[in-house]
């Protein structure tokens, strides 16, 4: 294995495990469940990490096909407030980079507060980089996907594409191994839930 290919797996795997500063957004009011209208697509832009204007970035995308809601943070050396999916509802947001943490992990659980309570959660993992080749900017997308603190789509398919080799969990618990894959920073990755 190339060192090249080793940083982005080592920022992964600390990513999914790091515990990042939680900031209190003074003047923000806590919206109560229930009260955010169901959206076919909800689309983030995070503020604090914008996407560079000079690059075609793809997205991460979470599609909820569940019969339940789904609760998802996007997490990076900030945790974006809590989104909660609902049966059929999609979250995306455009790639983007966090030098502090290495890259974003948005993780995913079946429990509201989730992951503040330690409950199973899925984490959607990625890193943005850029290497030079014979004097090209190449852009690309590390990511992973795993599962902490116990599976929460155990028994419910779960699967990423595009990925080569597929991932995809038939009983929504992860197999034995790396699931660290790479592709072009343009690529739409879609996490399909249930």
């Amino acid at each position: 294995m190339y060192f090249s290919t080793i940083i982005p797996l080592l920022s992964l795997a600390s990513l999914a495990l790091s515990n990042p500063t939680i900031h209190n957004n003074h003047g923000q009011r806590d919206i109560p469940y229930g009260a955010f209208p169901s959206s076919r697509f909800v689309s983030v832009r995070p503020s604090s990490t914008p996407p560079p204007t000079h690059r075609n970035l793809g997205h991460a995308i979470v599609h909820n096909n569940c019969k339940f809601p789904v609760y998802l943070w996007s997490v990076a050396s900030t945790v974006l407030p809590e989104r909660t999916l609902l049966p059929n509802d999609e979250y995306s947001e455009v790639f983007r980079e966090n030098a502090d943490t290495g890259g974003i992990a948005i993780k995913i659980s079946t429990d509201r507060d989730g992951l503040y309570t330690s409950s199973p959660q899925m984490i959607f993992a990625y890193n943005l980089s850029s290497t030079r080749e014979r004097g090209q900017r190449q852009d690309k997308v590390w990511y992973d996907l795993s599962d902490v603190f116990g599976d929460p789509f155990a028994g419910y398919p779960v699967n990423v594409k595009p990925s080569e080799p597929l991932i995809s969990w038939e009983d929504g618990v992860p197999p034995a191994g790396s699931q660290v894959r790479a592709v072009d920073s343009s690529t739409d990755l879609i996490l399909s839930l249930c």
